[in-house]
């Protein structure tokens, strides 16, 4: 398993990391197979969209924000309840297809690490299956 470090600077951040996830399938040497990225964190996620228009990430966090509002009434204490349901919707891992030593991603498919409490520092683990 590989540990992927990510170190945000916004309280809400999409992140792309298909280069540390290649990385770490280039270093596992396996041509065909599968790759789960997890996130282990309750107030973080993970999830495939779109990369070609930087809007796209806008808009999914503008539409997660009315959704799931920071100030709203939670009964979580912490202060940080939004950032839990975001996470939730948005997911803790992905599964992606490997062919010939390459995460098979669409064209325009990008995998993002999606911060929902930050500023912080995270971590994603990549375990990568196959031969």
């Amino acid at each position: 398993m590989k540990e992927i470090a990510i170190h945000t600077r916004e309280h809400t951040e999409f992140v792309n990391i298909d280069r540390q996830v290649q990385q770490a399938v280039a270093d596992s040497g396996v041509t065909d197979g599968l790759c789960c990225v997890f996130v282990p964190h309750t107030t973080a996620g993970i999830t495939i969209n779109e990369n070609a228009d930087p809007d796209v990430v806008r808009d999914m966090k503008q539409a997660l924000e009315r959704a799931v509002p920071w100030n709203a009434d939670y009964a979580h204490n912490e202060g940080n309840a939004a950032a839990h349901v975001k996470a939730s919707l948005m997911g803790f891992s992905q599964q992606i297809l490997i062919r010939d030593g390459r995460l098979q991603l669409g064209t325009w498919q990008s995998i993002y690490f999606c911060e929902f409490d930050g500023p912080r520092t995270r971590r994603v683990w990549v375990q990568i299956l196959g031969r």
